[in-house]
């Protein structure tokens, strides 16, 4: 530009305040023929939109050189100090301005909020000369945020009335329904929503008036919609005078939500201009229920995709298994430039895990440390990958590369990764450091823990730990866990007391507890308590060929050879079929 004036130098310094560019804004700022008080107050809300010590001094710093300065000035520097956490010299500033106003007033109360003084705030907005709409909206929204809705409500009802019926005040109720249905307190919000006149009125007098707007409307659909009550919001729906994008997507949701994908779609074809959210809604619908020929069409249907879209697809085949699918799609997705997030990543390493891939495996792993910084849900990912692909050594380095936080996941993903490769002493010594460091385990700790015990043999180990696991961290045995104990205890040959066990248990046993008992009976050649497992696994599984084979299996080695029969007959009345076996050679 040849003629600059203020406003554009104001405009460009804007743009990059903005952006938090403030070393190229304060350039800009320095190199300035003439400033206006607009542009001091823009670069001083520039350093304290910044956060750190050194930025806020230089706010300050800058805000003591102002030739002049506006309400704003000061409302700026209050503002700037409170969501600072420094509330003393947010006051301190405000008691003194030469002259305040509301703005001024609402920066304290915020202020309070942010830092989680509630009673601060409400003090101080009662002792305010004057409050309009946006001093109550922004108390009502800080009590929600603090959790303390009905102190908000009493505020709302308190106060409400002195707005003189702005229709401003739709925006304190709006948030307070929200703030409601987010916790689930459904009638709560239903009796605010309730106490918002009707807003199909007529006339501009009455569109001056405090009514319902479609935010109301929208935001008790939503409360509705999470409380999983898709009839009383589809009736609100169909009440509405006026719906945006915003309503439609959230019934579409709602019926999402409860797997009903036919009212979503019909929703969908009706809905006048489907934004990529609704295509995005509809994608996952069909996916998470195993439409995936479905999802896939919506999908290429898209006028417009997004990182979530691709994410969403990309997911979906994960959920149903189809792993090489979603590896299509992956390479589809880079082809067309859209660059992947950790989400991507996290999916992409699941089906590294599903096809049991190294060669894989190790290529996202390279991909996750150029595109993202690893966070602790992919490093978990990672170590189950490698723990499944057979290379516990690049497990381990994940895990150890993990310094500064591990998670419980991570570690029940490491302590896992060793049992299942059989080295139990690992298994339990990364136990016990874990235990050391004061990180609660969790029952699929113990899962693997017991696991472990199985492999190496540790059967007076196996019980100290389940019964640790109740007496020391109160947490009760789950299914997964007692089968564990009947594969410790039926390894060794102590079949009576793994048989003790199951009749001890406080729910029915599961395929995986008989299965166990079934093994250690085909290894100990225990008939008479492998037929008891046998018959109880063919009443579970009666389309499962693996009781049979195992108790033929048993006559046989026994030499037996009527009982191998009499199975071998059993299976052919019951029309069962054995599954062919098959080598996966990498």
């Amino acid at each position: 530009m040849k003629h600059r004036n203020a406003v554009t130098w104001n405009s460009m310094i804007s743009g990059y305040v903005h952006r938090r560019e403030i070393v190229k804004a304060r350039q800009l700022f320095d190199e300035m023929p003439q400033r206006d008080i607009v542009s001091w107050n823009l670069i001083v809300s520039g350093y304290f939109s910044c956060r750190g010590s050194r930025f806020i001094e230089e706010g300050r710093k800058l805000f003591e050189l102002m030739p002049q300065r506006d309400c704003v000035s000061w409302n700026t520097v209050i503002s700037g100090y409170a969501k600072n956490g420094r509330m003393d010299q947010a006051l301190k500033l405000f008691n003194a301005m030469p002259e305040r106003n509301v703005v001024s007033s609402n920066a304290v109360i915020t202020g309070f909020l942010l830092n989680g003084d509630v009673d601060l705030a409400v003090g101080f907005f009662k002792t305010m000369p004057e409050h309009d709409s946006a001093s109550l909206s922004a108390l009502i929204s800080g009590l929600v945020g603090n959790g303390e809705l009905d102190m908000a409500a009493g505020i709302l009802h308190e106060f409400g009335g002195d707005d003189g019926g702005k229709d401003n005040l739709v925006h304190a109720y709006n948030t307070l329904i929200a703030g409601y249905g987010q916790r689930g307190h459904v009638e709560e919000a239903r009796r605010l929503f309730d106490e918002i006149p009707d807003d199909r009125g007529g006339g501009e007098k009455d569109q001056r008036r405090f009514r319902r707007n479609v935010v109301s409307w929208n935001s008790m659909m939503m409360s509705y919609v999470k409380a999983g009550d898709i009839v009383s919001a589809r009736e609100l729906f169909d009440r509405m005078v006026k719906r945006d994008t915003c309503s439609w997507n959230t019934l579409i949701s709602g019926y999402v939500q409860i797997s009903n994908m036919d009212e979503a779609s019909k929703l969908f074809r009706e809905m006048p201009s489907p934004d990529v959210l609704s295509w995005n809604s509809i994608v996952c619908g069909f996916a998470q229920n195993g439409n995936l020929n479905l999802a896939r069409y919506f999908f290429e249907k898209m006028p417009h995709k997004n990182l979530i879209s691709w994410n969403t697809m990309i997911a979906g085949y994960v959920k149903n298994e189809d792993y090489k699918g979603a590896v299509r799609l992956f390479s589809q997705m880079q082809l067309e430039g859209e660059r992947p997030d950790k989400h991507t990543l996290s999916s992409v390493i699941s089906v590294c895990t599903g096809l049991v891939d190294l060669y894989l495996g190790k290529q996202i792993h390279q991909l996750v440390t150029k595109i993202v910084l690893p966070d602790s849900p992919i490093n978990n990912s990672l170590i189950t990958m490698y723990s499944r692909c057979g290379s516990i050594l690049d497990a381990c380095t994940v895990f150890n590369e993990r310094k500064l936080y591990k998670d419980v996941i991570t570690w029940n993903a490491m302590i896992g990764g060793y049992a299942s490769h059989g080295l139990a002493a690992e298994a339990l010594e990364l136990f016990k450091l874990m235990k050391r460091l004061k990180i609660h385990p969790t029952y699929i700790t113990f899962i693997s823990v017991l696991n472990a015990c199985a492999h190496a043999g540790l059967v007076e180990e196996g019980r100290i730990q389940f019964k640790s696991m109740v007496t020391d961290y109160g947490i009760e045995p789950r299914v997964e866990h007692f089968a564990s104990l009947v594969d410790i205890l039926g390894r060794q040959g102590q079949l009576k007391e793994a048989m003790d066990v199951i009749n001890t248990m406080p729910f029915k046993p599961d395929k995986a507890v008989w299965g166990a008992l079934l093994s250690a009976c085909r290894v100990h050649n225990n008939v008479e308590l492998a037929i008891v497992a046998a018959d109880a696994l063919i009443r579970l599984e009666p389309e499962s060929s693996a009781p049979y084979v195992l108790l033929y299996n048993m006559y046989a080695n026994l030499r037996q050879w009527e009982d191998a029969e009499r199975v071998r007959v059993l299976m052919e009345e019951k029309n069962v079929k054995k599954q062919a076996g098959y080598s996966w050679v990498d």
